[in-house]
């Protein structure tokens, strides 16, 4: 980028349409990293599924970096990116001489990536770990190896974690008595015992891939321990909830591994009460956990019991919050081979963050992912990690502005609407459903409100008796298509709807008359049919109806509105997700 544009001092600050020259810049460097939603749709999650993780304003643009990075980038700083280039390449050197046995395919693949490398480093634009990234993939195809040339070294070292936890050394100090008196009644030393085990088992999962090449001393190990205690302690003081509150809690692994002893911190939390969804990737990235590890690796059996692995990547929020009403641990996989690239994840990852209460982050690399950059996230983060100067536990407070509308706070929405149609029910009314079009029409949201309020009004005057639920009157400001689709279909499948009527075309022309207006180009020959939500609403419409036979459904022809893809990830529009599992 021309050296004379100015730029943002952190990525927080990007804004679009403010230096034209910045603009093309970035659109350029997001292209080169393929983060463009619009240039590849299918693989690069849309602006709302990204809000489910990221708080972003008008115009802001989020980079799946820290500010640190990205100055560099923008900056076209090339000799402070040499550090973390050089870095990318050792580690694809690394990978080439542990899975290459042959010194002459080490150099045909070596000579290849070399090429490949310095075209990636030339450009100055490509995100360091995107670059891991892609020379992984090459070293992958330009050989014979497995997906997964790592999966046994991953067997070995969950292997011996298993056998560390029975260590003396180990057992004794996460077994241990805290020297301090504890407090006097059983409510406030239960919670001192609970926060105890935690910061130790928290610092057995950091230090899992040092301890496991060189297992220091007992007395040592109890230092670092009494360290990860004054360093956690604080946190209950922030999050009082973690320790008294049950919450949903998305863990998220390191490339490092350790894997063993994060499940033995796992499965703490849980004993506490707590629901877990545990992240691993999708594919080969070094040490850090697989889908694939959890059907193959006889270690990992013990830990899983009871758990469940969701394989679905599309996965619904009705079926999300299903499996976690039943299963205290569940896994998930993010839908990548990188590290954390919120660009790249899968659907099921991104609707994990939105339902958790509380994401907690292992590894120096989540670390500067998520506390290195100047966005913010709509969950509190917790990262821990340690380096050369110890262990680190940091909390990042989620956005002021984000609301989290929780399963309980969607169900007492719809419990509501619920009672007043069982109150009518025994006062002798007809309950009739309005499906109507509310979003299906990008930017034509208020007047979709309008007309069903319209159309609603004028049936009331002219129907007897009747209770007429209107969607349109419920809209809550804040929620997205999920948590609205959440709430109405509890209300749908209650057992109370008499008459379910789908909006018709004469229904919208009658609403426009009513108005004292024409019927404008963009809802000309519209009716529920366009809309995704509606279609879906006539499948539970249906499903109904073979159980309640007395139900009515009046409105288009059901088979009409099957044209309709699936709904949208956070959209109040039609939007059909199809994407790899892994990118």
């Amino acid at each position: 980028m021309n050296r004379h544009t100015p730029t943002p001092c952190t990525a927080a600050a990007i804004r679009l349409e403010e230096d034209t020259r910045f603009d093309a810049w970035l659109y350029s460097m997001m292209m080169d990293n393929n983060l463009a939603f619009r240039m590849n749709p299918h693989i690069i999650v849309s602006p709302e599924q990204l809000a489910f993780m990221v708080h972003l304003d008008e115009q802001q643009v989020y980079l799946p970096c820290s500010d640190s990075i990205f100055r560099m980038l923008c900056t076209d700083d090339r000799a402070s990116l040499r550090q973390p280039y050089n870095r990318a390449w050792r580690i694809i050197m690394r990978l080439i001489r542990s899975c290459l046995p042959s010194a002459e395919e080490r150099r045909r693949v070596v000579r290849f990536c070399r090429y490949r490398y310095a075209q990636y480093i030339a450009q100055g634009t490509l995100i360091p770990s995107r670059l891991v990234k892609r020379m992984t993939d090459l070293v992958l195809a330009q050989s014979v190896l497995p997906d997964d040339p790592w999966a046994e070294r991953r067997q070995l070292a969950n292997a011996l974690q298993q056998k560390m936890l029975e260590l003396p050394e180990i057992r004794t100090n996460l077994e241990a008595m805290p020297q301090e008196a504890l407090p006097a009644d059983m409510p406030a030393a239960r919670q001192r015992l609970n926060q105890l085990e935690l910061a130790r088992k928290l610092c057995l999962s950091a230090f899992a891939r040092e301890w496991q090449q060189d297992l220091p001393p007992s007395a040592t190990i109890r230092q670092k321990m009494q360290e990860a205690d004054a360093l956690t302690r604080p946190l209950f003081g922030q999050l009082a909830s973690l320790g008294k509150q049950h919450l949903t809690i998305l863990f998220l692994c390191d490339a490092d591994g350790g894997f063993v002893f994060d499940l033995a911190m796992l499965h703490g939390l849980i004993r506490l009460g707590h629901r877990v969804i545990c992240a691993v990737k999708a594919g080969f990235y070094f040490f850090a956990p697989t889908r694939s590890d959890l059907q193959t690796d006889p270690t990992l059996e013990p830990w899983l019991r009871k758990a469940f692995v969701l394989h679905d990547p599309q996965v619904s929020k009705n079926d999300l919050l299903h499996h976690l009403r039943e299963h205290k641990l569940v896994f998930i996989d993010d839908g990548t081979r990188e590290r954390l690239n919120l660009y790249r994840v899968s659907v099921t990852f991104s609707r994990a963050w939105k339902e958790a209460d509380l994401v907690i982050a292992k590894g120096w690399r989540m670390a500067d992912t998520l506390l290195g950059t100047s966005h913010s996230f709509t969950r509190d983060i917790i990262c821990y990690w340690q380096d050369a100067q110890g262990l680190h536990v940091e909390l990042r407070p989620h956005a002021p502005q984000v609301r989290k509308f929780s399963e309980e706070d969607i169900a007492a929405q719809s419990d509501a609407i619920i009672k007043e149609m069982r109150q009518a029910r025994a006062a002798g009314r007809t309950v009739m459903f309005y499906s109507c079009i509310i979003g299906s029409i990008p930017g034509q949201t208020a007047q979709a409100i309008e007309l069903a309020c319209t159309f609603v009004g004028s049936l009331r005057q002219r129907m007897d008796n009747v209770m007429i639920i209107n969607p349109a009157e419920h809209f809550v400001e804040g929620m997205d298509g999920d948590d609205l689709m959440y709430m109405w279909e509890r209300v749908q499948r209650s057992g109370f709807i008499d008459v379910w009527r789908f909006q018709t075309f004469e229904d919208i022309e009658e609403s426009f008359a009513i108005l004292g207006r024409k019927v404008p180009p963009q809802w000309s020959g519209k009716d529920a049919t366009y809309s995704t939500g509606c279609t879906k609403e006539m499948r539970i419409a249906l499903d109904m109806q073979a159980k309640f036979r007395e139900m009515q459904i009046i409105g288009p022809d059901p088979r009409l509105f099957f044209r309709r893809g699936e709904y949208g990830v956070g959209k109040y529009f039609d939007a059909t997700i199809s994407r790899p599992s892994a990118r």
